[in-house]
């Protein structure tokens, strides 16, 4: 009798089919260097196809050397299942409008460097954030964020939700 493996089993099975990029590293909380697991587009997209997590660009395109594109090239594992965990806990749609693709700030935990997703805004996104997570204040730009229990950072970019993913958020 054959049994189909489980969603998580197969989200598991994706995370150990990932390679490493090399020279990827961050800090960990004592300081020491650890590293950051890197996947696919088409690994990000399989994983947010898996929940139900759509993605859209400007220009139609994945290209992550064109600003007007929606690229996952280079995303932080966390940070693709840090997307399937908010889509689990809220059960909102999800439309994902930014991901590694040139054009948005530089720094560590960047857009670039596969730490941030951007969310198109809903009312059912943006009442979960505000009713779930704490409020610790604005951002340098002015924009307000709050903090997830895990330690991820929504902000309030106006029309959009700009998430800074350290972690999965209890993936």
């Amino acid at each position: 009798m054959k049994v189909a493996p489980s969603p998580k089993f197969r989200s598991a099975l994706t995370a150990l089919a990932l390679v490493v990029a090399p020279g990827a590293a961050v800090l960990g909380t004592a300081g020491e260097a650890s590293a950051v697991s890197k996947i696919s587009h088409a690994t990000a997209t399989s994983m947010f196809r898996q929940v139900g997590i759509t993605w859209s660009s400007s220009g139609g395109c994945s290209d992550r050397n064109t600003p007007t594109c929606t690229s996952f090239e280079q995303l932080n594992l966390a940070t693709a299942q840090g997307a399937q965990t908010l889509k689990g806990a809220t059960g909102c749609a999800l439309n994902i409008t930014g991901g590694t693709e040139t054009g948005h700030a530089s720094g560590t935990y960047s857009h670039w460097n596969g730490y941030k997703l951007d969310f198109g805004k809903t009312t059912c996104v943006t009442n979960y954030v505000k009713n779930t997570f704490t409020y610790i204040g604005v951002r340098g730009d002015g924009a307000p964020q709050w903090r997830s229990a895990s330690g991820n950072v929504y902000a309030d970019e106006g029309n959009h939700w700009d998430v800074t993913y350290y972690n999965c958020g209890g993936c």
